[in-house]
């Protein structure tokens, strides 16, 4: 008999409408990474939070390092040494590093708390894993890849030797992903154990000992990673082949729709991140906007799409002004946007995925008259999307927050590109899908641009700017240093462009 620290023996977890898991089994070794596979709502999360002791299971036994337990709640969990990195971290942006560590294990001493303690701990903890966390630094201040450490660090400052993470890379750029895996292989080399939850093939294939695959709610089996291959895990994931490579044929670029000229843009801070930057689409073509992240590239959409304020320039639309428009003005002259966030500019959580899916044209017939809203018709369109997107949702009243992040990107895809505006911004919009629903999103961009409609796609994902665009765009310190065909270039030249390199022939002309 293996060596398991965890053992989840016929898992089920129901709610109203859905069974999220069917008869689950999960075995992990001790001193692994097992990755948990599967497609966006298949209840891979839903199992963790299961073991986590957020959710209690209908039925099935867990046993943590071969003693049967019963985690009523996290701190039954954690009493246990199991910690939980949570797809959407659990911070509190005004508090430090260290007050959002402790927070629920707050060091005393004489009746007061030992922050100062408490924060040589932290920093020493940091220092050992190579985390390079500044424990006094307030969570409003640091990146999403340093708050992803500090989540990590809690889990490892409660003394947590078995670790999960949910959909950990999705918010991350290339570099933060390889600091993550290193990070990742120490803990193991540490003798704990990582369950990881990711739609990322190719992170399974680079990092993971095992893998157990989940579709629609149920088991599908478990593999040595080593002995499979990411064809084999796809069609495990999704019930068939999936096509990495979207089929297209090339492009046929028509009159110009979006043309930026000497465009500059300000960050938060007040600092120029975009300087007099000039680009231009054209109808039927996707674009590509490549850069390393911090380049300018979020502030740009952004002020596109009426956001941020443009501070010198002119952003023009089928020929026409549309700079310092408001938001819904941009909406109205043809304007589409997969937001970056999809909390913060993509959905209103609280609102039914019915509500959210007309949030663009909600004040528009039929889904409006004289002021009062059509739920009827709202409700019947909401229906129709989520049928053809395949958002996974009990139901069109479900709340949005309630929906698995890969399915709330869904929803939002289906409202922007069902209208089909002139110009789709399309920024991460592939951030959580899995690898069937990745494929679909990339027709539907191609199906766009064959429409004669101008896309423009901001990826960090360099095979998904050089699979799907037409040209790309590289972007660094705010500027457009070059635009190459996509056909003509591969990663090598993108990252080296996008680093700050000139192309050949400009290095050579600079010798002259």
């Amino acid at each position: 008999m293996k060596d398991y620290v965890i053992e989840m023996n016929g898992i089920r977890k129901e709610f109203p409408g859905i069974v999220a898991n069917d008869n689950i089994t999960l075995q992990v070794q001790k001193g692994e990474i097992h990755a948990l596979l599967g497609e966006n709502g298949a209840g891979k999360s839903t199992l963790m939070n299961v073991l986590f002791g957020l959710y209690q299971p209908e039925k099935g036994e867990i046993r943590v390092r071969g003693e049967h337990v019963h985690i009523t709640d996290p701190n039954v969990a954690d009493q246990l040494g199991i910690g939980m990195v949570h797809q959407h971290f659990m911070l509190i942006e005004s508090f430090t590093v260290t007050e959002n560590i402790i927070l629920g294990h707050e060091p005393k001493k004489m009746g007061r708390i030992h922050l100062d303690k408490a924060a040589k701990e932290i920093q020493a903890l940091s220092d050992r894993y190579g985390l390079r966390v500044d424990p006094y630094a307030k969570i409003e201040s640091i990146s999403v890849g340093m708050q992803q450490r500090v989540e990590i660090l809690k889990t490892l400052y409660r003394g947590t030797d078995i670790l999960i993470l949910d959909e950990p890379t999705a918010v991350l750029t290339p570099q933060e992903i390889q600091e993550l895996i290193s990070i990742m292989k120490m803990l193991v080399q540490e003798g704990k154990s990582i369950i990881l939850i990711t739609h990322k093939l190719k992170e399974i294939m680079a990092i993971c000992d095992r893998c157990t695959v989940i579709r629609k709610g149920r088991g599908v089996g478990t593999v040595e990673v080593r002995e499979t291959n990411p064809d084999q895990l796809a069609a495990m994931m999704v019930g068939r082949d999936v096509n990495f490579f979207v089929e297209k044929t090339r492009a046929e670029p028509k009159q110009t729709i979006l043309s930026l000229s000497n465009v500059s843009v300000k960050d938060a801070r007040g600092i120029e991140v975009v300087s007099k930057l000039s680009l231009e689409l054209k109808a039927g073509e996707i674009v590509g906007l490549a850069g390393v992240d911090g380049n300018g590239q979020s502030e740009l959409i952004e002020a596109i799409t009426g956001l941020r304020k443009v501070e010198a320039g002119r952003i023009a639309l089928n020929d026409r002004d549309i700079t310092n428009l408001p938001v819904r003005k941009v909406t109205e002259s043809g304007v589409g946007h997969i937001p970056e966030d999809r909390h913060k500019h993509g959905l209103v959580l609280d609102f039914s995925i019915g509500e959210n899916i007309v949030l663009q044209t909600y004040y528009q017939k039929p889904y409006s008259k004289r002021g009062v809203l059509n739920y009827p018709e709202i409700y019947k369109k909401a229906r129709a999307l989520i049928e053809d997107y395949d958002v996974r949702t009990p139901s069109e009243y479900t709340q949005a927050r309630a929906l698995s992040g890969g399915n709330q990107q869904k929803a939002i895809i289906a409202r922007e590109v069902d209208r089909s505006p002139d110009l789709l911004i399309a920024a991460q919009p592939t951030r959580g899908l899995d690898v069937g629903a990745i494929e679909a999103i990339h027709r539907r961009l191609i199906v766009e641009r064959d429409k004669g409609k101008a896309v423009l796609l901001m990826s960090l994902e360099l095979d998904e700017i050089l699979n799907v665009s037409d040209r790309i765009a590289v972007i660094y310190e705010g500027k457009i240093v070059d635009i190459v065909d996509a056909e003509k270039t591969n990663e090598q030249e993108l990252g080296f462009l996008m680093a700050g390199g000139q192309k050949k022939k400009e290095v050579e002309l600079s010798h002259e």
